[in-house]
């Protein structure tokens, strides 16, 4: 299974994680959203497409980079960081 690993700006709290993962869960090919928000970072699991992805940060309000494209052998995920909080 491969993974896309995001550098994301703007999340701050637990909220901004919940936002983050429905935003995402619905896109077509996302089969899970981890979010590391100490390191800014996501990485999603499945076979979304990059710009799908980059889409939705951007409508969610947390500008979103791409860092790496993967496909493990056994695969894992984690992912998240700071800039468009609700609760700023």
């Amino acid at each position: 299974m491969s993974s896309i690993e995001l550098k994301v700006e703007g999340m701050s709290c637990g909220s901004c994680v919940k936002h983050i993962k429905e935003a995402l869960a619905p896109l077509a090919g996302v089969e899970a959203v981890e979010v590391d928000l100490a390191a800014g970072q996501v990485r999603v699991t499945g076979t979304p497409s990059s710009a799908a992805l980059l889409a939705a940060f951007d409508a969610a309000g947390y500008p979103a980079q791409l860092l790496a494209a993967t496909t493990p052998i056994a695969g894992k995920a984690a992912g998240g960081a700071s800039g468009g909080c609700c609760c700023h």
